[in-house]
């Protein structure tokens, strides 16, 4: 199962004298069980190519596929595979309307025409997910809870979808540390425990570098980079700061004592893992790179 995007061209206002490409002859494959970040600096296209993967957007040139069904046709399989991406925008929390927190996470179940029972069961199982517990939660009010909580409501509505595919806007986007560290721990469990595949946009780099199996760099419309975090923040450093993006600080500090002769990976993102490959290579202890 995976998303195809093939030949991907979108321009904005074609034949005119605002003429703009907004992406330009994309191409890849995200397969369930990945995890993919998504990044660029503002401008590079990433809100179009969303836009056109959820199918908010159709192509100018071009197609996205979901088992090899355009989600762009017109046809009762373009809207089965449509419901295999789920997306999470910014400020999702702002979309919230339902009185208790049970109805609004079983909106979508409902608009699928599934029985009280399934939609029940979806409900308790996304609210696990995002660390809310079902009879504490249920039938408060999603607008008397805190920034973090609704936003693990709203995350919770769209899982209760059961999708194959999440791509999350900056789901970290406006929270305290303590919130953003809560949302990526409940994300990235839900990742290892359902295998979907997820696709994480932030401007963060130390997230992307945490958790992504996979990155995918645009610039200027166009796919500019991609690879594993490890050849991203340490083979193709010099590159992503072409593209207007930052390493992270940590993989910096530790990309200058690769280059002393420290047999340690410049794209570890555990300080602590980091710190301890470092004392042993001064220990002189063997260590993997």
């Amino acid at each position: 199962m995976s998303i195809k995007v093939q030949n991907l061209t979108h321009v904005y206002m074609p034949g005119t004298a605002f003429q703009q490409i907004a992406v330009k002859d994309i191409n890849f494959e995200i397969e369930r069980g990945e995890f993919i970040g998504l990044v660029g600096h503002t401008g590079s296209g990433k809100s179009t190519l969303i836009q056109h993967m959820i199918g908010l957007l159709k192509p100018t040139s071009g197609e996205v596929c979901v088992d090899d069904i355009d989600i762009h046709e017109s046809s009762e399989n373009m809207i089965v595979s449509r419901q295999k991406i789920g997306m999470v925008f910014q400020y999702p929390e702002h979309q919230l309307f339902e009185e208790t927190v049970e109805a609004d996470i079983a909106f979508g179940p409902k608009n699928l025409g599934l029985p009280e029972e399934e939609i029940k069961r979806r409900v308790k199982r996304a609210m696990k997910f995002v660390g809310l517990d079902y009879e504490a939660y249920r039938d408060r009010s999603p607008f008397h809870l805190s920034g973090g909580q609704m936003r693990r409501v709203a995350i919770a509505g769209v899982l209760a979808l059961e999708p194959d595919f999440l791509i999350l806007d900056e789901p970290t986007a406006g929270l305290d540390p303590r919130g953003r560290n809560e949302i990526l721990f409940e994300i990235e469990k839900m990742y290892r425990e359902t295998g979907m595949g997820v696709v994480l946009i932030s401007h963060n780099m130390e997230d992307i570098a945490r958790f992504s199996t996979r990155i995918l760099v645009l610039k200027k419309g166009e796919i500019f980079l991609t690879g594993s975090p490890n050849e991203i923040f340490d083979e193709k450093a010099e590159l992503l700061q072409e593209a207007g993006l930052n390493v992270p600080p940590l993989n910096q500090i530790l990309h200058k004592l690769k280059k002393e002769g420290f047999k340690i990976c410049p794209a570890e993102m555990d300080v602590k893992r980091a710190a301890a490959d470092i004392a042993s290579f001064l220990r002189g202890e063997p260590n993997a790179e």
